[in-house]
C-alpha cells in the first residue's frame, strides 16, 4: 500500500530544502520485517496537469533517498548492457539530452531557458507564467522539465549531503 501526500515546499536556500523534505521524512512510519511503508509525494503540477512526485522508498538506496517521477510521462533509459527501458523517472541523461535538443533547435531560446536553470538552482520560486515565453517544438514541456530540475537538484542535495549536491547535475546542464 501507498500512501500519497500533497505537498508544497517553498524555501529559499538549499539547508532549508533539505531541512524541510527530511522533516517530512522522519514523519513517516516505520516498516516492518520485509514490509517497507511506500510513500508518494505530490510536489508540483506542470501545465498539462502531470505531477511531478517523489517516491519511496527507492529501489537502489536507503535512507533519506528518493525518485523523482512524472505522471503520465516515459523517459527511455539504457542500461550498460545496451538494453533499453522507459519509465516515468527522468535521469539526467534524460533532462541533458532534452537540453541538447533545445539548444539545438533555437539557441536564443535556449539561454533564456538557461537563465531559468540559473534561477532554479540559486532556489528561486520561478513564476509559471516564464515557461509561456518559450517556444520549443522538440522534448518535452519546458515547465514540467524545469520542475523535475528543482527536485533532481533537492534530491542530489540529500544523497550527496555532505559533497557538491546540486553542482553535479547542474555542470552537466552548463556543459550541453
Amino acid at each position: 500500500m501507498i500512501t500519497i501526500h500533497t505537498v508544497t515546499i517553498i524555501e529559499k536556500i538549499r539547508a532549508d530544502y533539505r531541512r524541510t523534505l527530511t522533516e517530512l521524512f522522519l514523519s513517516e512510519a516505520p516498516g516492518a520485517a520485509g514490509i517497507p511503508t511506500k510513500y508518494e509525494y505530490n510536489v508540483e503540477t506542470d501545465n498539462a496537469g502531470n505531477i511531478i512526485y517523489l517516491k519511496r522508498p527507492t529501489n537502489l538506496n536507503k535512507g533519506f533517498d528518493f525518485e523523482v517521477r512524472v505522471s503520465n510521462m516515459r523517459f527511455k533509459h539504457i542500461n550498460k548492457n545496451g538494453r533499453i527501458s522507459y519509465s516515468n523517472r527522468p535521469s539526467h541523461d534524460n533532462i541533458i539530452d532534452d537540453l541538447a535538443e533545445k539548444k539545438a533547435e533555437d539557441s536564443s531560446q535556449f539561454t533564456l531557458l538557461l537563465t531559468v536553470i540559473d534561477a532554479i538552482f540559486n532556489c528561486v520560486e520561478i513564476d509559471p507564467q516564464i515557461y509561456c515565453k518559450f517556444s520549443f517544438r522538440s522534448g518535452y514541456p519546458v515547465d514540467m522539465i524545469c520542475k523535475c530540475i528543482k527536485w533532481l537538484f533537492i534530491e542530489q542535495d540529500i544523497t550527496y549531503w555532505n559533497w557538491s549536491g546540486r553542482n553535479m547535475l547542474y555542470n552537466g546542464i552548463k556543459n550541453v
